[in-house]
């Protein structure tokens, strides 16, 4: 689910680095930015209330964390969405990690996290969205169950969204001293804390070997697995001494480049030195994705072929007593063979010993498909408690990605699994056909590519469309969509509505699996239904990237820009697509796309800017500008654009808006600067009222962009503007989410230092209630103002 994800990211993730610095201004790209750090001084603030309209989940949720003796302690984390902490009262999750700044964006995907057992407020979370050996992780470190944070930096990477990510778990606090704690690194083998995470040591006893680039980008998918888990063998906690007995699990590939010889290791003086526990041959060679210790000391490991997500098989499940191995469950031959092991969890001791396994890999809803294994007898026998779920269209289904399953140490009862659209429990596990219930209230994890706004009037509030989702059209902020593309796209990249007929929708997207053909589609009745185009932009299904847009202009007609493509136009609902003359993008090493906007007063008005692909194309790229007055068939250049000062940029990093109550106003950031045309893009100005924030190791590319994304909404009444205009940028040394409702003259921050979402993107403001914009968080889902 997440391979358009970990893509569409790593362009973004790139550029973010940690820190800024200077004592006087600096200039990339010919671009005024601000030395010192951010937030340094402060303009107007008056933060807005935030929600967060709701899809209900939408992504991987890898890992599920219980406190072992608080009852409802329970944290979930997300690839690159953040993390979650359980509310017990509300039956909701509430985000943790919206306060990321927009220079964190990178440390939105959690590797692992750990609970201190003998305080349940101490939470410790590992972020980095990939390994690459020049990435640095943070551990993130809360006092207070995630309401605020302190960070380190560790001397290892992470790798929150790569391959394997839900293994583990790869972070633990010692029960028994909890200074201490031990951390499995995908590709610097096993690392020790005596001081709760301030400092950190490789344990050398075990391996020396820290890979290199090259080593890591001969593993699959460059996500080398590495040191999977650690396990204390202890059933006290807080005897002031650290435990001695500790368990690891060694993935093949950091095992065979760092000469050890096993898959298993065990140390019984704190890790001063290991012995390699042989496993069983049918085993040797595969993951460890979990393995537990029951309170009796026996330990229950998984071992697959893959490391997932949904690993394939074949699979075995054996508990280990210290000395014998003993076979438990199985998957591999003809008919099972694809089938993983993903999730475990035990709870309970002996003979009476309640496993649940989490079969991954598995995929549909058919009476004997395994998805939640459960034995009550240790097992010796087993029973399906999860398949044939009830599900909705938005759930994201039950299977598929069963990587982690979880029995509540307080509830044997109550159960929850994984998938790869969120989170399920029971509370009734005992039953003979158990309740599942879909619990992702809260957690909103869709990476959201373009947000609209329809016009006055229309029977919905906002179009969306996100990766992996496809298009969906919220009719309630606070209810799941029902009006969704459904399974046509894999993700879509652009949207729009005609504003004389917000029922006519336009999307595009990629191809899915059981429609590849399909990148296009309208809907004629908001969103309820929807058709394919009857052709596609000749250039589309070879350019399926999300450097893309779309523009409609009335019913039937709209101008279609996919990525590395000349833009083309249809009269007919995509019967016929014609080429515009807009020239040929060339091609660069990032995606490059028009951005193709419609006039809301004139719809024979449409307007085009190229951003010149990125900010180190200065040596011979440039921005362009174009606008058409024939409904998009043919443009011509504004000739005063390239001389008002417009930056170089990516496509992710510009935006451009129009004024609905005003032709030819037009309103566009450069990733630097905000720029008006008050003539359809004839004449521009610049306007010098944002500011980027330096990279000290980068003279050209900022840590902080000062101006991404901008919209145009309904101006409160007695507004001296017609509209009222947001941005996403750097205003007095301060990012955030901005408003002016005088035409820009003054701007006032509307988001405060505890919602900043890990950067804001992909504006769009509502057109009948003032004040209200919708945005987009860093996989955070969409969030409005109320």
């Amino acid at each position: 689910m997440h391979k358009m994800r970990l893509i569409a990211l790593a362009g973004v993730v790139a550029g973010l680095a940690a820190g800024c610095g200077g004592s006087e201004a600096d200039h990339a790209n010919g671009q005024t930015v601000l030395a010192g750090t951010i937030g340094s001084a402060s303009p107007t603030i008056k933060p807005a209330r935030f929600g967060s309209v709701k899809f209900g989940g939408g992504g991987y949720v890898p890992g599920l964390i219980f406190h072992p003796t608080s009852p409802d302690v329970l944290y979930a984390r997300t690839d690159v969405g953040g993390a979650y902490r359980w509310d017990a009262a509300a039956a909701s999750w509430i985000a943790i990690t919206d306060m990321f700044g927009p220079d964190e964006g990178f440390y939105h995907g959690s590797e692992t996290l750990a609970l201190d057992p003998t305080d349940d407020q101490r939470v410790y979370m590992s972020a980095g969205m990939y390994n690459w050996a020049s990435s640095t992780a943070r551990l993130y470190m809360s006092t207070d169950r995630g309401t605020h944070w302190t960070h380190v930096d560790l001397p290892f990477p992470a790798g929150g969204n790569n391959q394997g990510r839900a293994i583990g778990e790869r972070l633990m606090v010692d029960p028994n001293d909890t200074a201490i704690l031990f951390y499995g690194t995908r590709t610097a083998g096993l690392w020790k804390s005596t001081d709760r995470g301030q400092t950190w040591k490789q344990v050398t006893s075990l391996s020396t070997l820290t890979m290199t680039q090259a080593q890591i980008d001969t593993t699959y998918w460059s996500s080398p697995v590495g040191v999977e888990q650690v396990i204390f063998d202890t059933d006290t906690k807080g005897a002031g001494t650290a435990t001695q007995t500790i368990y690891t699990a060694v993935a093949p590939d950091y095992a065979g480049m760092a000469g050890l010889t096993a898959g298993l290791y065990k140390t019984t003086n704190g890790g001063a030195s290991w012995t390699s526990i042989p496993v069983p041959a049918d085993v040797q060679g595969y993951i460890v994705p979990h393995m537990v210790r029951a309170k009796d000391g026996m330990m229950y490991v998984a071992f697959t072929k893959g490391e997932g997500p949904g690993a394939g098989g074949p699979c075995r499940l054996y508990k280990f007593d210290g000395t014998n191995w003993t076979l438990l469950k199985g998957y591999d031959d003809t008919q099972w063979s694809s089938f993983g092991m993903g999730g475990l969890s035990v709870s309970g001791t002996g003979a009476h010993t309640r496993i649940a396994l989490g079969v991954t890999n598995t995929w549909g809803n058919w009476v004997g498909m395994p998805a939640v294994q459960l034995s009550d007898d240790g097992g010796a026998t087993w029973r399906e408690i999860a398949n044939l779920m009830p599900r909705n269209p938005t759930d994201g289904g039950y299977s598929g990605w069963v990587d982690d399953v979880e029995i509540d140490p307080n509830d044997p009862d109550r159960v929850l699994h994984v998938t790869g659209g969120g989170v399920w429990e029971t509370r009734d596990a005992s039953a003979a056909q158990p309740t599942w219930n879909f619990i992702v209230g809260g957690v909103e994890e869709v990476a959201t590519k373009a947000l609209m706004a329809p016009a006055p009037g229309a029977n919905y509030a906002l179009m969306r469309a996100g990766l992996d989702i496809g298009v969906t059209v919220q009719t309630e902020l606070l209810k799941s969509p029902t009006r969704t593309s459904g399974e046509w796209f894999s993700s879509a990249f652009g949207i729009d509505a005609a504003w004389s007929n917000p029922n006519y929708i336009a999307a595009i997207g990629a191809g899915a699996s059981k429609t590849p053909t399909i990148v296009g589609a309208y809907s004629t009745n908001g969103g309820v239904s929807w058709n394919r185009f009857a052709t596609n932009h000749p250039d589309a299904m070879a350019n399926q990237s999300e450097a893309a847009s779309i523009a409609v202009t009335k019913t039937g007609n709209a101008v279609w820009a996919p990525a590395e493509s000349v833009p083309a136009w249809t009269a007919d609902s995509g019967n016929t697509w014609t080429y515009t003359n807009l020239p040929a993008l060339a091609r660069m090493s990032v995606a490059r796309g028009y951005h193709v906007v419609a006039d809301r007063k004139n719809p024979n008005k449409v307007y085009a800017y190229d951003s010149g692909g990125a900010w180190w194309a200065q040596w011979g790229g440039a921005t362009h500008f174009y606008t058409s007055t024939d409904g998009g068939r043919t443009f011509t250049e504004s000739a005063t654009f390239q001389g008002s000062g417009a930056a170089l940029n990516q496509f992710q990093q510009t935006s451009v808006a129009v004024n609905p109550n005003a032709e030819g106003d037009i309103w566009l950031v450069d990733g630097f600067n905000v720029l008006h045309s008050t003539d359809s893009g004839a004449h521009w100005t610049k306007l010098n009222v944002t500011q980027s924030v330096p990279n000290p190791n980068n003279d050209y590319e900022p840590t902080i962009y000062g101006a991404t994304s901008i919209a145009l909404g309904k101006a409160p009444a007695g507004a001296k503007y017609p509209a009222s205009i947001y941005i996403v940028g750097v205003i007095d040394g301060q990012w955030g989410l901005y408003r002016s409702d005088d035409g820009a003259a003054n701007w006032t921050r509307i988001n405060d230092d505890q919602h900043q979402y890990a950067g804001i993107g992909n504006l769009a403001a509502d057109q009948t209630v003032p004040g209200r914009v919708y945005f987009a968080g860093a996989a955070r889902g969409v969030l409005y103002t109320y």
